[in-house]
């Protein structure tokens, strides 16, 4: 480098690594955000036909059915990227569909009936006698059960636990670690605003921001099972 500053060949070799490490990113994240569409397509389509309506809770949830392990390869993709090597999106999300889609749909089918139980009783409230206190009640249930889904996500999607545990630790770390539920709160507020605001369909393409949101939201709640509950913690 001269005295006065990087030459021109510096400059032009600066830009570029610039403008290339920007290009991979973007490449990066169009590829995950064009697989996560395609992977939950079928449901999102599906349930186009069904009438907005509570008694239909059961099958908008089979609908939602692949968004679970979509969600999970397309985090685990994302945090690939800072390891890989080259190029590597679509290989990086589909190795991590194959490796955590049983684990994720376990994880997010147990929330999707627990929240068409949530839904049904919701639509059930002032009749039959059942008091008003407790739809704030079921709302509640359904905050923290949403809440638990994306901490249940985030975990099997990284770590090797059962299903079981995983789910004990998800419902752990709602409080162990409360700015990274509050901080989901909000990225969860954020994504219905939009849905309120545009549409389901709008959110979708915007998926993988959201994503990338949650996952850097999930940093400290990763670092603190590696460190406590894996061997290269404790090791």
């Amino acid at each position: 480098m001269s005295p006065g500053g990087p030459g021109e060949g510096e400059r032009r070799e600066l830009g570029e690594g610039i403008l290339g490490r920007a290009t991979a990113f973007v490449y990066w994240h169009l590829i995950v955000e064009a697989l996560l569409v395609v992977t939950v397509l079928p449901g999102a389509l599906a349930s186009l036909l069904l009438e907005r309506a509570p008694g239909n809770a059961p099958l908008f949830a089979l609908c939602l059915v692949p968004m679970g392990p979509a969600v999970s390869a397309g985090l685990y993709a994302l945090r690939a990227r800072a390891k890989a090597e080259g190029l590597t999106p679509a290989s990086s999300f589909w190795h991590g569909y194959r490796l955590n889609w049983a684990d994720a749909l376990k994880v997010w089918a147990s929330g999707l009936v627990v929240g068409v139980v949530i839904i049904l009783g919701l639509a059930n409230v002032g009749a039959g006698g059942v008091p008003g206190w407790y739809a704030g009640a079921l709302v509640v249930v359904a905050a923290g059960l949403v809440l638990w889904m994306v901490n249940a996500l985030v975990i099997v999607s990284f770590f090797g636990f059962r299903t079981r545990d995983a789910a004990r630790l998800a419902a752990h770390f709602l409080g162990a670690r409360p700015l990274v539920t509050l901080g989901t709160l909000s990225l969860l507020v954020l994504a219905a605003g939009i849905v309120v605001l545009t549409t389901e369909a709008v959110f979708g393409l915007l998926a993988v921001v959201w994503l990338a949101l949650v996952l850097r939201n999930a940093r400290p709640l990763m670092a603190d099972i590696e460190e406590r509950f894996t061997d290269s913690g404790t090791g």
